[in-house]
């Protein structure tokens, strides 16, 4: 990386990979950034998080993703910052913001296989955590 990064706290790290799960198709979608301040804003994994270093977390991302081994980098940051018990958190963080905006595209789909790959995810359980977002993200 050209710049010095600023470290992720384990917060910041949750939101990189939903921002990260949001912009991997190049479009952020309305649905993707209200599912990670209603993320942000409700879970107890959040308590005492300033909600304005999400547009710090983004930029961070952004800058990142720029590189030609961005996504190398963001999960080398994540997973310093992360405790492993928070692994499938992250995932389940992930699945929700891939999920909120109704339709799954292939560059969406292949980045939450790196991610549960990165992450070590259990296949059984990240097909739990991805059943428990389509169902929490399914419409009328």
């Amino acid at each position: 990386m050209s710049q010095t990064l600023p470290a992720f706290t384990p917060q910041d790290a949750l939101v990189a990979i939903m921002v990260t799960v949001s912009v991997s198709d190049e479009t952020i979608r309305t649905a993707e950034l209200v599912a990670i301040e209603r993320q942000v804003n409700h879970l107890p994994i959040f308590a005492g998080y300033e909600g304005d270093r999400i547009a710090t977390v983004a930029q961070t991302v952004y800058r990142i993703m720029e590189e030609e081994d961005g996504l190398d980098v963001l999960f080398a940051m994540v997973e310093d910052a992360l405790p492993e018990r928070l692994y499938e958190t992250a995932y389940a963080l992930a699945c929700d913001v891939a999920a909120a905006d109704g339709r799954l595209g292939q560059t969406e789909l292949r980045l939450l296989e790196e991610v549960r790959e990165e992450l070590a995810i259990d296949r059984l359980h990240a097909a739990a955590i991805e059943r428990g977002a389509r169902a929490r993200h399914l419409t009328l």
